[in-house]
């Protein structure tokens, strides 16, 4: 039985403080882009941090040294310290006021130990290691950052944060948590310097939609398919080589080259669409978040930590994602993903400016989050790499129970693989959990039927 289904514990939370940069720092208004303040990105983000003790640090306090490096962090990251304001048209600008991050200091009566082998979301009493200050999780208005420290009994510690996602996406905010990790361990500066720069990510004037986006579309949720809030089950499935062997061993051979993410995606879309079944002629949707830093020429500059991601959508109708082989949504998925380049970014952009900057399109949708090489797991305060890096939960958003993350993770057979969390209504994850057995069962044989205890790690909400 996984210990962490029934694991509770106490955290005792000092008051809610702001951290303010270590030195004076520019008040100046600062515009996101306009890929930025689109609908679906103003939402707070969880992210959490698991960090073993560590002998060489014998003696500091992570509360102590996390705060200080933050302060310090802030100084190069000042927007981060401001508040948003909006302004004509929905355009979100960050009043850099120097106000400062929202930050708790706690304790909890708990090893890390007790957490398991199999430290992955979702996560014991998630809501007292990140706890919701009343008040602060507004888009406008509000801290940008919410970071909590919690020491733990066995001299480890967990660091859970919570972002305004309009501020940064994964990369942007790895980049933000690692100089902080720099200069936690003593630097005098970061090793990549931020650059703002958001312009590079504007419309153009005047705005023009040259390409097709298909996520943005308006569908009506006519048969009421938005998942019911109330029967959510979060279970996490762990992807090692074996599964992943056994899904590509059932393409035809000249699409088993094709990438993990892309075999991933099209798998995860086909089973979820089966256990949800929508009338086999309603369309569905899978959304990739595909990061455009390197298909602009010459690249977004190394340092730039505002979003700079699409979300290329594949449809098909439910019946033919359904009833075809594993490789009909692969080629849909992979079309999608190709989909995305620098003209496609400017005409999301411009898209946003021309539509008011509409949410992404959530009806019969699903979208997946590749963050295994965003380098959460290599965020480093003085304690060594975390035995767990990156996102709190799975189904997070402005509509929960739409988005999978892909999370690096290494099970405790020692194996490195990749764990996704999934939200689904009950009885729908008990079909996606059959679709998905008998597709490994098909790819990989008994051997990996035999593992099906190490496949679903699951717990429920």
């Amino acid at each position: 039985m996984d210990s962490t289904k029934t694991l509770t514990f106490k955290v005792a939370r000092k008051n809610p403080e702001l951290i303010a940069p270590a030195k004076p720092t520019p008040h100046e208004f600062k515009l996101l882009s306009d890929i930025d303040d689109q609908e679906g990105l103003r939402f707070q983000i969880p992210v959490i941090q698991f960090y073993r003790r560590n002998p060489s640090a014998e003696g500091k306090d992570p509360v102590e040294v996390i705060r200080d490096a933050i302060a310090k962090a802030l100084v190069f990251y000042y927007p981060f310290a401001g508040r948003l304001r909006e302004r004509a048209a929905r355009k979100l600008v960050v009043e850099c006021t120097g106000e400062g991050v929202m930050f708790i200091e706690a304790d909890a009566d708990v090893t890390l130990q007790q957490f398991g082998d199999a430290l992955q979301p979702p996560f014991p009493c998630l809501e007292e290691l990140l706890f919701d200050v009343p008040a602060s999780a507004g888009v406008l208005d509000c801290p940008l950052l919410l970071i909590q420290v919690t020491r733990l009994k066995c001299g480890g510690f967990i660091l859970a944060l919570r972002l305004n996602h309009t501020m940064s996406d994964a990369a942007g905010l790895v980049q933000f948590m690692s100089a902080v990790g720099e200069l936690a361990r003593g630097a005098e500066a970061p090793t990549i310097p931020p650059i703002w720069d958001r312009h590079l990510l504007n419309a153009r004037n005047p705005p023009r939609v040259t390409c097709t986006h298909h996520e943005y579309d308006d569908v009506p949720d006519t048969k009421g398919t938005l998942i019911p809030l109330d029967d959510m089950v979060h279970r996490s499935f762990f992807f090692g080589t074996a599964e992943i062997s056994a899904i590509r061993s059932s393409l035809p051979p000249h699409l088993r080259g094709c990438s993990t993410f892309e075999l991933l995606t099209a798998c995860l879309w086909r089973c979820r669409t089966i256990a949800i079944s929508p009338e086999p002629n309603e369309e569905v949707r899978i959304l990739c978040i595909v990061n455009s830093r390197r298909r602009f020429n010459p690249p977004i500059p190394e340092g730039y930590y505002g979003n700079a991601f699409a979300f290329p959508v594949a449809i098909s109708t439910a019946g033919d994602l359904s009833k075809n082989p594993l490789h009909y949504a692969l080629e849909l998925v992979r079309k999608a993903k190709a989909d995305v380049t620098e003209e496609y970014m400017k005409s999301l952009a411009d898209l946003m400016v021309i539509r008011g900057r509409p949410h992404f399109t959530v009806v019969r949708s699903y979208l997946v989050s590749d963050v295994t090489h965003a380098g959460f797991g290599q965020v480093d305060f003085g304690w060594g790499n975390p035995a767990y890096g990156g996102p709190a939960k799975g189904g997070v958003g402005a509509i929960p129970g739409v988005a999978s993350f892909y999370i690096p993770f290494k099970n405790n057979k020692g194996e490195n693989g990749i764990v996704v969390p999934i939200c689904l209504p009950a009885d729908a994850m008990e079909v996606f959990v059959k679709e998905l057995e008998s597709i490994l069962k098909t790819g990989g044989g008994d051997a990996i039927s035999d593992r099906k205890t190490a496949v679903f790690i699951a717990s429920a909400l």
